[in-house]
């Protein structure tokens, strides 16, 4: 009878372990192991805690083996944890010292307080399992959708649950406008999942762009075949989105195929995001091309782009300014977004004032510069030169060629900027000076006149100053925050260099100033067309121009001649005058 009883306990127990490891879906055998910590701790209260017990569930008949572990040493010190060599070898004639014996132990009744004590052991251990099951599981369901039923809301926050866990939509990604009632079923984006003390938390968005991408995968077989490519999202969840496509075969329309028969497609995803009104833009490798499509509906009829700074001057007529800019911003925004360009919106009207105002004032520097009429100014600026020095060392018959014109004048007119440049560089020296500018940073490669000064007014004033640098600072730094964009000017905003220039300007005073070592010359190599990688190259490419060289290319080469050697002149000049005082 009791042998029966035994049996019936025993079966009990493992259709206790099942029922847990199906409804908490963990293995069984994780149940059982939190069952034998269960019995472990509680035969630890009844023996001893100062003893090592063992518990063991066979998984197959239920049965409970309890044990006392002692470790084999020469000499006992504690009765309740060890065994001498001599007693275990009469256990087992292989036993060594530093082995451990398993003492059996009679089954154990459990009390009230040992039960509740195991019971709390169990379900601590379970919900363990259970956590870690779900981290697991959801972890590498990150950047996916998934499906679940409102549970709760709390201070804006929804809880949802998924069938074998809860997660969380937070206030800032739900959309606008949108109520969650109790039971209502929601799709979301899962963007990120954390182990915490409470549990893994699993957090949803509605509002990110790649549940927008998302959406459109699982509705357009196109994307999900791979054949059409999301190439960047922008939302205004709630109201407006773009989103840009490109297709990898000639024979499908990206656009199209988005779309869908009578809109079907895109219908479905505006359906599901609250009604918020999408554009499906075309995506192009060349800026301009992208921009312009990114703009629309809005017509664009010139761009100007930077693509050292990656902004862009899109110039539209009068009448879709507003179409172009959108509701508070809206559309230029977004294609801002989605592009990565900073985007300057222009009418004709203002783009034509401009030109006038730039017109305008290189006329009046010319007049300055070289005591001629506006009428010479004028034609200067026509035939594209934009300042003084372009034309002061610029082959002479590109001047002559201007139409009233001729060889004397364009050598006269040069003459008077050459000498214009002179006495600006003088005043410049001068003003370095005043402002206690060392002379030794003067001897930095490619540090200029203008330079110095700039650096003086900036308390740079000596070649130590220059090399604790930093390349923003120098260059200015661009802060993107809230969709807008803020440019901080650097010490040599104004100067024409790249950032790449202004990094071999820093290396250079630090070379001069002794804090590294000076960069190894790549070895020399037959200069060519397509490989003007390393200084050595260029100079090459330089000295040997060819018929192919363009107007600009032997501009900026003249002019660099010829500022090398205004700077010598400037440089004699200089210590001429200081022979003097």
């Amino acid at each position: 009878m009791a042998q029966s009883g035994i049996s019936a306990n025993r079966l009990e127990l493992l259709q206790i372990a099942d029922a847990v490891a199906r409804e908490k879906s963990i293995d069984r055998t994780l149940v059982l192991s939190a069952m034998e910590d269960a019995i472990q701790k509680a035969a630890k209260s009844r023996y001893g805690s100062e003893n090592e017990i063992r518990a063991e569930i066979d998984p197959r008949t239920g049965e409970i083996r309890l044990s006392r572990l002692l470790e084999v040493v020469e000499r006992v010190t504690l009765d309740a944890t060890e065994i001498s060599l001599k007693d275990a070898m009469k256990r087992n004639p292989e036993a060594e010292v530093g082995d451990f014996i398993a003492e059996p132990l009679p089954p154990l009744d459990f009390g009230r307080v040992a039960a509740q004590n195991a019971k709390q052991v169990i379900v601590q251990k379970v919900r363990e399992a259970e956590r870690e099951r779900q981290f697991e599981e959801y972890k590498d369901r990150m950047s996916e959708i998934v499906s679940g039923v409102v549970k709760r809301a709390e201070y804006g926050n929804v809880m949802i649950d998924l069938g074998r866990a809860e997660a969380i939509i937070r206030r800032d990604e739900t959309l606008p406008r949108e109520n969650y009632k109790l039971g209502d079923r929601v799709r979301a984006y899962v963007y990120d999942v954390r182990r915490e003390n409470r549990g893994p938390q699993i957090f949803l968005s509605r509002t990110r762009p790649e549940f927008m991408a998302k959406l459109f995968a699982q509705e357009v077989p196109e994307i999900y075949d791979g054949i059409v490519e999301i190439k960047s999202v922008a939302r205004d969840p709630g109201s407006r989105a773009k989103i840009a496509v490109v297709s990898k075969e000639t024979s499908v329309d990206p656009v199209g195929a988005c779309v869908g028969m009578r809109g079907s497609r895109v219908q479905a995803v505006v359906n599901e995001l609250q009604g918020e009104k999408i554009d499906i833009i075309q995506w192009s490798g060349d800026p301009a091309t992208f921009i312009v499509n990114a703009l629309a509906p809005a017509e664009v009829a010139k761009v100007v782009l930077d693509e050292e700074s990656e902004r862009i001057e899109v110039v539209v007529p009068d009448e879709q300014l507003s179409l172009a800019i959108g509701r508070k911003g809206q559309n230029v925004r977004l294609a801002s977004q989605l592009t990565g360009w900073d985007i300057d919106i222009l009418t004709e009207a203002e783009e034509s004032e401009r030109r006038q105002k730039e017109f305008a004032e290189r006329t009046a520097a010319f007049v300055n510069a070289l005591d001629v009429d506006e009428m010479i100014a004028q034609l200067l600026v026509s035939e594209g030169f934009a300042s003084v020095e372009e034309l002061a060392f610029v082959d002479s018959h590109e001047v002559a060629i201007i139409e009233g014109f001729d060889e004397n004048t364009a050598l006269e007119i040069q003459e008077r900027a050459r000498e214009f440049l002179e006495r600006q560089e003088a005043e410049l020296n001068e003003k370095r000076r005043a402002l206690g500018v060392a002379d030794e940073l003067a001897e930095v490669p490619g540090v200029t006149t203008a330079m110095l000064v700039a650096f003086g007014e900036n308390n740079i004033k000596t070649v130590e100053d220059l090399a604790d640098c930093a390349t923003d600072e120098l260059a200015g730094w661009t802060e993107r925050a809230h969709g807008q964009t803020k440019q901080n000017p650097g010490i040599l905003q104004g100067f024409d260099l790249s950032k790449s220039d202004i990094e071999h300007l820093i290396i250079a005073a630090r070379v001069k100033a002794g804090w590294i070592e000076a960069p190894e010359e790549p070895e020399e190599e037959p200069a060519e067309a397509d490989s003007l990688e390393d200084g050595s190259a260029l100079e090459a490419h330089e000295d040997e121009p060819t018929e192919a060289d363009s107007h600009e290319g032997a501009e900026a080469e003249a002019h660099d001649s010829a500022e090398a050697e205004a700077h010598e002149e400037g440089g004699e000049h200089a210590q001429s005058q200081e022979k003097a005082l």
